[in-house]
């Protein structure tokens, strides 16, 4: 507290020495001009005592001077003090500190507001950082948890050889489990990490987008989905290899959350200034709250969404989208489906 206290009079007495000196230098100039004047008779046809009453102005000048410095200086450098301090608590970690605006002075108020602004987006971000340290936890545990238990079941010499296989199964989808996880972060950290989409050329977005329908093919199969396409011919200009991430990501959810005998759209549309493409379910769709967080990583809704994910999938399809300049919509309908657009600007379709 004492050194707080020494380091905070050391910046008041060195702002106060300094206007002090430059009003003591600006004095002691002018009273060497009055009585440079003096001498050589300037004010020979003035009374004399003009000289001791510039003086007197001189000193008087010099208090108000002083009461003014101390007081402008007061109302200046206070502010200045107390930005110091909350800098110096954002730096050891406290991210809820405030600073009140209520300033007449309108620089200060705008730094308050900026440094109040930027305490609030480290916060966010520090309650991000734990929460995907919590959320990345729980889904390691998940599967590790299931290949313990079921490693400790093969024990048992009295197992006969179904349950056995049934066993060594298990084992084997929770450990792709966890390397498809792995592989997930570690695709959205490199992402996370990119401010631009390198490596672009141009190519059919029709054409990549049935073939990404083809790689789901058994799937839909299986669960008689009725598919209807809109896709004319379009060039794209982008990367190929990201771009399939998104038409994977969003197919991939359509088919796993419509029932069987449901219905997928998949639609291709060029508009005045973008590009869309649109994937259309008539599966369990997406209730409003879920909506908002549907994009964050390891999110995953309700348990009628988390069947087969990681919470990974839409938080890589946001993030190649921002990174392409682009944007991403979703409208869904309880019970009756979800519709997922991507948007890029038309430069794209060259």
């Amino acid at each position: 507290m004492r050194n707080k206290t020494g380091r905070r009079f050391g910046l008041w007495n060195r702002f106060v020495s300094i206007v002090f000196g430059i009003l003591l230098l600006t004095g002691g100039i002018t009273y060497v001009v009055i009585l440079t004047a003096v001498n050589m008779d300037l004010f020979k046809h003035m009374e004399f005592n003009f000289a001791f009453s510039m003086s007197v102005a001189i000193l008087l000048s010099l208090i108000i001077g002083s009461a003014i410095t101390f007081l402008v200086g007061k109302q200046i450098l206070t502010p200045l003090l107390k930005l110091n301090h909350a800098s110096k608590e954002i730096a050891g970690g406290n991210f809820q500190i405030k600073l009140e605006t209520a300033t007449p002075i309108r620089e200060i108020k705008e730094i308050y507001s900026n440094f109040n602004q930027m305490a609030a987006e480290l916060a966010s971000i520090e309650l991000m950082r734990n929460d995907f340290i919590a959320q990345f936890s729980h889904e390691f545990k998940t599967p590790l948890a299931s290949i313990e238990g079921y490693a400790a079941l093969l024990q048992d010499e009295a197992l006969s050889i179904e349950d056995h296989r049934q066993y060594v199964q298990m084992i084997l989808d929770s450990s792709a489990q966890l390397s498809n996880l792995s592989a997930s972060i570690l695709k959205l950290s490199k992402l996370e990490n990119q401010d631009i989409i390198t490596e672009k050329t141009r190519y059919r977005l029709d054409e990549q987008l049935r073939q990404a329908l083809l790689y789901f093919e058994r799937e839909w199969t299986e669960k008689n989905l009725e598919l209807k396409l809109e896709l004319p011919q379009t060039m794209f200009y982008q990367n190929p290899k990201l771009m399939m991430q998104i038409w994977l990501n969003l197919l991939s959810n359509a088919i796993k959350f419509t029932p069987p005998n449901g219905r997928i759209e998949v639609g291709l549309f060029k508009r005045e200034k973008e590009i869309s493409v649109s994937v259309k379910d008539s599966g369990i769709g997406i209730e409003e709250q879920v909506q908002r967080h549907i994009f964050d990583k390891f999110y995953q809704g309700d348990s009628s969404r988390s069947e087969n994910g990681n919470g990974l999938g839409l938080a890589m399809v946001a993030r190649i989208v921002k990174m392409g300049n682009g944007r991403i919509e979703v409208t869904s309908t309880p019970g009756k489906g979800s519709e997922f657009v991507v948007s890029f600007p038309v430069e794209n379709a060259k």
